[in-house]
């Protein structure tokens, strides 16, 4: 019965009344960015702008981003949830709501909203429920965070466009990612961040379908 509960507690979405408290101070995080250098945190330049994505563990979608052009900073991190500036060890819990996501600052004039979107549908399972393959979790599940309706509205328009090349490349599977404006970005700790470039053999956790986001 114990593990049946904890399985079902980690895949359901906290009550009100089992959130924990949190903290009202954040939690220490890195300065700078462990590859390129940058601040972590802004304020950033004008003309750049952010995006927010989950897509299971962050130490391998934080990678991804990074390294595309156009990419000024990312940073590990927490969002979708209730609990104020959540620790690791806390959110990994299933009981302050958030999901493990990347933030992504770019420059729109280099790389563009709907390059990221196609990067996020394209390098995990977003019909995956609460887990990413056998990392099971609400904090492992798919969202996407947006600043705006006008961002919300290209999600959807992207997730419809993925949904369709998944079925008709043989996937019956309905997706699951959440789209929701985005409340409050929590910074990981230091070492969580930037992690596989600190350590090149720990497991990305990506889940890939497989299935090319469709382009003109």
């Amino acid at each position: 019965m114990f593990l049946i509960d904890m399985f079902n507690r980690k895949t359901a979405m906290p009550s009100q009344a089992e959130l924990l408290p949190g903290r009202g101070e954040p939690i220490d995080t890195a300065a700078t960015h462990a590859v390129s250098g940058k601040p972590l945190k802004g304020p950033f330049a004008d003309g750049l702008e952010t995006a927010w994505f989950a897509m299971g563990k962050f130490w391998g979608a934080e990678k991804l981003f990074w390294a595309l052009p156009g990419v000024y900073v990312t940073a590990a991190g927490f969002a979708g949830g209730s609990t104020p500036n959540p620790t690791f060890q806390e959110v990994v819990t299933g009981l302050t709501g958030h999901a493990q996501t990347v933030m992504v600052v770019y420059d729109p004039g280099t790389i563009g909203y709907a390059r990221l979107l196609e990067t996020f549908f394209e390098q995990h399972d977003p019909t995956q429920g609460m887990r990413q393959g056998s990392d099971i979790g609400t904090f492992y599940r798919s969202a996407i965070y947006t600043s705006s309706e006008d961002r919300a509205k290209k999600a959807r328009a992207a997730m419809a466009t993925y949904q369709s090349a998944l079925a008709e490349a043989g996937h019956s599977s309905k997706m699951t990612t959440e789209i929701a404006p985005i409340r409050e970005f929590y910074y990981a700790e230091a070492h969580h961040q930037q992690l596989l470039a600190k350590n090149p053999g720990a497991q990305s956790g990506l889940k890939p379908t497989g299935v090319l986001f469709p382009r003109d």
